[in-house]
């Protein structure tokens, strides 16, 4: 801004100055105009015909004039200007010495060849213009100059240009002092930012920066904002996952030590021994590996989705489910449309589903799998005829490691991570897993997604 304000400052002085050159060279050519005009065309007041005496040229011409100020207007007669100088109504010229009081000067712009130009001297400058008046086939014996002191016109400019100055100085000082003040209000939201950033540490990821109105600023708030909810989420889980895997991988690790230990030298205790051992490795191996899964959930390429037939997806599922043991397998009613979803993901979620209906029912009792939609709403379910669930413990079952407190027909050596990844897997894809009671007894878990149709 200060480089704009001296621009403006200096680009207003040089118009100023220009304009003055352009009222200048005009004044002195209207000026010899009216003398050349005069010379030619005007006649003695006296004898009533053409003018014959030079001096009397110029006295009748310069008794006709007025001066403007700053001007001189000058007749010059005798070789070399040393004649008496005729003016009229001398002005206050703004100098030391006038021209008309400077024999030297006079004689230098009489002498010029030129009509025309510019005298430097030590009392100030002067730009003038002549006309001379020659003898018919003669040398001048005579000279009309008109004469102009710039000095006051050239201060003017100068003035404008310093007072310019100041109220840019002006002006600059107070556009800093609201800039500032501006910028100040503009960057608090960024402060609180940096500030926030500064006091977040692995222990407290809780802190949020206020969000106010629905510019830019607000929208870098709420940006820093969702990395901390997704900042937050990471070390919980990574929390989540060191405290699950010390607590349950602790106790399989103390009965394979304490086994170990114990292990005597007969063959048949040591072969029971390496049983129980391998069990619980087997086990533990399978706690890291589900563990795991639900870690990688939090990470946006946990689920890849791509072009589905939801009908050749239920058609797979049931095809997987029926090994998983001796039930009257169902394929109920099936969706037939295509969607978005990661298949391999929806697959281990069913496939998990049906397990879970396999531990808890008997040979001979039915599991129904199936799919259907309704607009964008996508949905998949796993329903058996088993005992169902109890109330209770349909708040807990899709936590880590919870089973509920009545466990319905307790068999299987789970560590109660299944059911929590189906969880994980639905939320990935934008839904949810639901639990209501199956028609007839029994329970019904349903995926729900909300996927549009491709």
């Amino acid at each position: 801004m200060a480089v704009a304000l001296a621009s403006v400052a200096t680009t207003t002085r040089s118009i100023l100055l220009r304009d003055s050159e352009h009222r200048i060279n005009g004044l002195l050519a209207q000026e010899t105009g009216e003398f050349s005009a005069f010379e030619e065309r005007g006649v003695d007041p006296e004898t009533g015909r053409p003018f014959t005496d030079p001096a009397r040229l110029l006295r009748v011409f310069l008794e006709r004039q007025y001066a403007d100020p700053d001007e001189e207007l000058i007749g010059l007669v005798g070789r070399e200007g040393r004649g008496p100088a005729q003016f009229i109504q001398p002005r206050d010229i703004p100098v030391a010495v006038p021209l008309h009081e400077d024999p030297g000067a006079r004689r230098r712009i009489f002498d010029s060849p030129d009509s025309s130009g510019t005298l430097d001297r030590p009392s100030g400058e002067i730009r003038w213009a002549k006309v001379a008046v020659a003898r018919a086939g003669g040398e001048p014996e005579a000279a009309f100059v008109v004469a102009f002191h710039p000095g006051r016109e050239q201060q003017g400019a100068d003035d404008v240009f310093r007072v310019l100055l100041a109220i840019s100085c002006v002006a600059l000082l107070l556009t800093t002092g609201i800039g500032w003040v501006v910028a100040g209000r503009i960057l608090l939201p960024v402060r609180l930012v940096r500030t926030a950033a500064a006091e977040i540490t692995e222990q407290d990821l809780t802190r949020r920066i206020p969000v106010h109105g629905r510019d830019d600023i607000a929208a870098l708030a709420e940006t820093f904002n969702a990395m901390l909810d997704r900042l937050e989420r990471a070390f919980a889980a990574q929390r989540e996952f060191v405290d699950d895997a010390g607590h349950e991988l602790r106790t399989p690790i103390t009965i394979v030590r304490g086994h170990l230990e114990l292990m005597g030298d007969d063959p048949a205790e040591r072969e029971e021994t390496v049983r129980l051992v391998t069990d619980e490795l087997d086990r533990m191996s399978r706690i890291v590996e589900d563990l795991l899964l639900l870690a990688k959930a939090e990470r946006p390429d946990f689920v890849t989705p791509e072009p589905v037939q939801l009908a050749e997806l239920t058609a797979d599922v049931y095809v997987k489910a029926r090994t998983l043991g001796d039930r009257d397998w169902r394929l109920a009613e099936v969706a037939d449309r295509e969607t978005r979803l990661d298949p391999q993901r929806i697959t281990q979620a069913m496939v998990q589903l049906a397990q879970n209906a396999v531990q808890h029912t008997t040979p001979g009792q039915t599991i129904r799998i199936g799919s259907r939609a309704d607009g964008t709403r996508v949905e998949l379910y796993v329903a058996d005829s088993g005992p169902g669930v109890q109330p209770q413990d349909a708040e807990v079952i899709f936590e880590r490691f919870r089973r509920g407190t009545a466990r319905r027909g307790a068999r299987g050596s789970g560590a109660g991570l299944g059911l929590s990844i189906v969880r994980a897997i639905a939320e990935a894809h934008g839904g949810r897993v639901r639990l209501h009671d199956t028609e007839g007894g029994g329970a019904t878990f349903v995926l729900t997604l909300e996927e549009a149709r491709t």
